[in-house]
């Protein structure tokens, strides 16, 4: 059984008139590291939002092991289907806070929060000396890496990403990348990551699904994508949605 399958599914936008996103179909297996790629405006984000729920289609359905996600309280979806935020938040915590917020949720007992996040910030290179930092004593790129740190720790079953290495140098973006495709080779987790940078994309994922216009244009194993062409049409819809602007 998959762990997300997605039928049919349409989502406009708030006149309804707009399809953001346009009759998409596919399923998503236990161990997938799946790079969404698409030009600016394609429905990427839009399509993270779905699967858990911060946004709802309007028409089709979205499964999560074979249950429909409007079915699901949705606390314990997004439990489930975490999504990290390219700008991503610490809601007025400390990183020590932030780090143990979606586990004391779970009401996990005192031992085991303050173990969780110990082996979460030596997994994920989380300097010790952040840990008492606030967001405004913290860079855009660290705070993207302490929300990502803060949704490991609480284990869901799937992560959506949305561009996490947008800010990120290449040394934490190529470490972070290996960490991410060796728990999805383990089975530990199912990841969805929205991401331009096609060069990480290609070497780390497994699997591409390409967003046109809300239209899925193609769903393949990442060994058979031809990347360049896929960066070349990335380049050319820019180009083209540039001219239109002007």
């Amino acid at each position: 059984m998959a762990v997300l399958k997605v039928d049919n599914v349409t989502m406009r936008a708030t006149t309804g008139i707009v399809e953001i996103l346009k009759n998409l179909n596919f399923a998503v297996e236990a161990g997938d590291f799946i790079a969404l790629v698409g030009p600016l405006g394609a429905g990427k984000t839009s399509l993270l939002r779905v699967l858990n729920r911060l946004a709802e289609v309007s028409s089709g359905t979205i499964e999560l092991e074979g249950q429909d996600i409007r079915q699901l309280p949705v606390v314990s979806l997004r439990r489930q289907v975490a999504l990290v935020h390219q700008e991503s938040r610490l809601l007025g915590m400390s990183v020590r806070e932030a780090l143990a917020y979606p586990l004391r949720l779970q009401k996990l007992a005192p031992t085991a929060v303050t173990a969780a996040v110990a082996q979460g910030i030596e997994q994920l290179n989380v300097p010790t000396d952040w840990l008492d930092r606030t967001s405004v004593n913290l860079s855009f790129a660290q705070r993207q890496q302490v929300a990502i740190a803060r949704t490991l720790i609480a284990q869901p079953k799937v992560l959506l990403l949305d561009e996490p290495t947008s800010s990120q140098d290449v040394g934490y973006s190529e470490f972070l990348l290996t960490h991410l495709a060796n728990l999805a080779r383990q089975g530990q987790i199912t990841i969805i990551m929205a991401n331009h940078q096609l060069e990480l994309a290609a070497r780390y994922t497994n699997r591409l699904l390409h967003l046109s216009d809300g239209q899925l244009i193609a769903d393949m194993p990442a060994n058979q994508v031809d990347w360049a062409q896929i960066h070349r049409d990335l380049v050319a819809a820019k180009q083209q949605a540039e001219a239109e602007w002007l």
